[in-house]
């Protein structure tokens, strides 16, 4: 499924236009997007829960030289899903 697909179902589901379904669906992804930059911990009920996991830094290897590189420490954004998503 698609954005696109996303925001066709939400309009169907709730009678309203494609546009104002689009809004909705736009807010909704930037809110836990600027709650995940935040290092905030972001819960859907019965859908999952969002996280920031942190990586250390490692040393890896550059594939074409084969040369030691250092890569940095990063954060990544995790999700769980949750005990209705489990049963699907």
């Amino acid at each position: 499924m698609t954005k696109v697909d996303l925001v066709k179902k939400v309009a169907d589901s709730i009678g309203v236009r494609k546009s104002d379904a689009k809004v909705v669906v736009d807010i909704v992804f930037d809110t836990v997007a600027k709650a995940l930059a935040q290092d905030e911990h972001v819960e859907l009920r019965g859908f999952g829960s969002f996280d920031v996991r942190r990586r250390g830094s490692w040393s890896g290897r550059n594939p074409q030289t084969g040369e030691k590189v250092q890569v940095p420490a990063k954060k990544i954004p995790y999700y769980k899903p949750g005990k209705d998503m489990k049963r699907i």
